[in-house]
């Protein structure tokens, strides 16, 4: 070991791990010694925002974390949910945005492999994954590389491992041109009797490191992932994990079948910072510490030192405290799957992490100062809004040019409602993602019962499981659960208090579409550098608005992941922060799965209803609208009113599940014209629509066609339930919810008249389907056709 008088790093050095000097100066403190090359590693990565989230950690304390269903909360691999009849959820959403930035085939498909394991390491088997993805625009040849290489990442992980990807969202807009975001959420059922845990206990109990072999790939990628991107990044491909599907399929079986034995009794996945991830936090969670020796791990790759094998973080890889006497039990099971098990530490009672090499000690840290009793900084927040934020919500809608029931002029030509109608379907935002989910397998394990683009949320049905644990639980009934992932960047970047509130209510409210009790919820924080004072207000405010949405909606945070540091350099090498996009992952209980619907219309004749129309809650200010037509970013997003969410939410679910409501759609970005739109493509039908429109100058016209807000849901309900239905409203939402029309014939499409009777727009489906449904495949048909010359 050095003495604590010979400084054996330059700065540069120092800085290549991701820490600052301050923070070095803070481990020479801890040890009283400099740290060798090894120990500097494992410190760079456990100190990183990616693993102890030092700039986020007392921001997230606010968020609510307990409740009735809760079984586990923040702090293990996934969190737990009941879902009664035994039935136990586990459910996490991750990042991989900076390794998909520079390998996105690789970074995204490890990305699956990741949160997975994160799910199967608590003893639950994976049954769904969704996506929610950032690029920038589409029309550019890096935009279209990266993400045709992140979804056939997506693809070839979840197609090859066998577990179905039901949904998701994605965004493109400029200010992910350099950073795109790859947030993968998963599902899973737990099929053990005990929830597995991660904090080793048992001093004297075998340390089993399990799985695949270790390598070179991702080496440091923890502190890869805690960096802003430049030009340079693309020399950290190193740190892009490479994955193998097939061999986790192996893993999760494995596993699976290890836990029942009842001889593990803890386990943690080998994810970000490898080996020193899992050793330290499972001795930190415990209260004990860990040996491990390295000369034990299989390796792929010759002449590995132990600043490799710390860092690595090749995949498929865990680590397992097992009970004395039995780890030849484990190790058996895993060679019959075909996979690597042995014997590489032991549980002691010295609370550090020590790494064995070679027959000497190559690093010895206390546990605690690598998982727990790490660097926080609680920075100093603004004391009022920024000035981008302040010039942007002086715009108002008078800025605009006037428009009439025929149309608006813009640059000096009229457009017509129906011109601005199909632009925004054509809008990659907006339009249909069906090119990205044809290339996954949405119903391996013949689970997925609302496929992706049918409704506002997956539905994945509950089996019983196979085989059962002990005592038998109830198979479930007819039980189903349902997830998404939801985000309106635009909204949080003008104000990132009220466009997290938006976040929260946007996710239950899809829930709810699908006729789904809304139970709780995983987060991803992406966002620019804390270290600004502009990045870490949007961080704090966003924070707050997420943990009051929560609080109000009753889905307490069950865990989730931070990403900061996303940035890239433009053109005069200055860095510019994505969009703040704090991703909610968001489950739901559906308690008889024949009492579901989804957005398209089911049949002719059907009354149209708008429930939660308020005209003052609808605005122009953050809408797709706004920034498509008119190439705006500007104006106040819409504000959440809780009561009236909870309000229209719980008469949706109760309309589905009393079989009032056939199909239910919630109006987002485009406002009520593209969610209509959407109903009509998405159910080969038209509809008839008259709209109330004010008699004075209180509203524009373009407002009230693609104005967004107001916690509006589309609902059709069968003729000969519109009595019973109506009384149903009246009682429980007043004056307002609005009858909007009938469903018709595939030969109308969409008909919007006024309530004079002039119409507004009147599009044909056929028309509406073509911008809709093709817009992301014409444009990558312009990169392919260069691609190919």
């Amino acid at each position: 070991m050095t003495s604590a008088s010979e400084p054996p790093f330059s700065p540069q050095e120092i800085a290549s791990e991701g820490l600052k000097l301050e923070e070095y100066q803070e481990i020479v403190r801890r040890l009283g010694r400099h740290p060798n090359k090894a120990e500097l590693g494992m410190f760079g990565v456990m100190w990183s925002e990616h693993c102890c989230y030092k700039n986020s950690r007392p921001l997230l304390k606010q968020f609510p974390t307990t409740g009735d269903r809760i079984l586990v909360g923040p702090g293990e691999n996934a969190g737990v949910v009941d879902l009664g009849d035994g039935l136990r959820l586990a459910f996490k959403i991750e990042s991989h945005n900076h390794p998909s930035a520079v390998e996105p085939f690789q970074g995204a498909a490890t990305g699956v492999g990741g949160i997975l394991r994160d799910i199967f390491t608590m003893g639950a088997r994976p049954i769904a994954v969704l996506n929610s993805l950032r690029f920038g625009s589409l029309e550019d040849p890096k935009t279209q590389r990266l993400f045709i290489g992140v979804v056939a990442g997506i693809a070839h992980y979840g197609n090859s491992v066998g577990v179905p990807t039901v949904g998701g969202e994605v965004y493109f807009d400029p200010a992910y041109s350099g950073n795109p975001l790859v947030n993968v959420m998963a599902l899973g059922l737990m099929e053990t009797p005990e929830i597995v845990k991660s904090g080793a206990s048992g001093i004297g109990n075998p340390v089993l490191y399990v799985g695949s072999t270790t390598g070179r790939d991702g080496m440091g990628g923890a502190s890869f992932a805690s960096a802003e991107l430049s030009d340079a990044s693309m020399d950290d491909r190193p740190a892009v994990q490479v994955g193998d599907p097939f061999l986790e399929k192996s893993l999760i079986e494995a596993c699976l079948e290890a836990f029942k034995t009842g001889a593990v009794v803890a386990a943690q996945d080998m994810g970000a910072a490898g080996i020193t991830c899992s050793t330290s936090e499972m001795a930190a969670k415990g209260g004990v510490g860990i040996e491990f020796d390295l000369d034990k791990v299989p390796v792929r790759e010759l002449g590995m030192v132990p600043y490799e094998y710390l860092l690595s973080e090749s995949q498929e890889r865990m680590l397992f405290v097992a009970q004395k006497g039995r780890e030849q039990e484990l190790i058996d099971i895993f060679h019959r799957w075909g996979l690597h098990a042995v014997v590489a530490g032991t549980v002691i009672a010295e609370p550090v992490v020590r790494i064995l090499f070679r027959g000497k000690v190559a690093a010895e840290i206390p546990a605690t100062a690598l998982a727990e009793n790490t660097p926080v900084y609680k920075r100093e927040l603004l004391t009022e809004s920024p000035e981008y934020v302040r010039r942007a919500w002086e715009w108002t809608p008078n800025s605009l040019p006037p428009c009439t029931t025929a149309g608006i002029e813009i640059q000096g030509k009229l457009r017509t409602w129906n011109d601005i109608l199909l632009i925004l379907l054509d809008n990659p935002t907006i339009a249909s993602k069906s090119w990205i989910y044809r290339q996954y397998d949405h119903q391996v394990q013949n689970n997925t019962v609302m496929l992706p683009g049918g409704g506002d949320a997956a539905v994945i049905r509950l089996r019983p499981l196979e085989p059962p644990p002990s005592p038998p639980v109830n198979a479930g009934g007819n039980k189903a659960v349902a997830a998404t992932v939801d985000c309106n960047p635009r909204y949080v970047y003008l104000d990132p208090y009220e466009g997290a509130k938006a976040v929260v209510a946007e996710a239950a409210r899809n829930l709810s579409c699908v006729g789904a009790e809304p139970l709780a919820v995983t987060d991803n924080l992406n966002f620019g550098s804390p270290e600004k004072p502009i990045g870490y207000w949007q961080l704090a405010e966003a924070c707050r608005g997420l943990a009051e949405g929560c609080r109000e909606l009753a889905t307490p945070v069950t865990g989730g992941n931070v990403s900061l540091y996303n940035e890239t350099l433009d053109s005069q090498g200055n860095p510019q922060p994505i969009y703040p996009t704090p991703v909610v992952g968001m489950v739901g209980l559906i308690p008889d799965l024949s009492k579901i619907c989804g957005q398209a219309w089911q049949v002719a004749g059907d009354v149209i209803y708008l429930l939660g129309l308020s005209e003052s809650k609808i605005t122009l200010g953050a809408s797709e609208y706004l920034a498509s037509i008119h190439g705006i970013v500007a104006g106040k997003p819409p504000r959440v009113d809780f009561d009236w969410e909870r309000r229209v939410q719980k008469v949706c679910r109760e309309g589905i599940r009393q079989g009032w409501v056939r199909s239910a759609h919630d109006c987002a970005e485009g406002g009520l014209v593209i969610a209509l739109a959407e109903c009509c493509i998405t159910g080969k039908r038209g509809a008839d629509i008259s709209l109330k429109l004010p008699l004075d100058d209180s509203q524009r016209l373009d407002e009230v066609l693609f104005g967004e807000g107001g916690g509006r849901i589309l609902v059709a309900v069968a003729p000969e339930q519109q009595e019973i239905w109506e009384s149903y409203l009246q009682e429980n939402l007043g004056q307002n919810w609005q009858k909007l029309g009938k469903v018709g014939n595939s030969e109308i499409g969409l008909r919007v008249l006024s309530s004079d009777g002039q119409t507004l727009i009147n599009a044909r489906i056929e028309e509406m389907g073509d911008r809709y449904l093709k817009a992301i495949e014409r444009r990558l048909a312009v990169y392919t056709n260069t691609q190919e010359r």
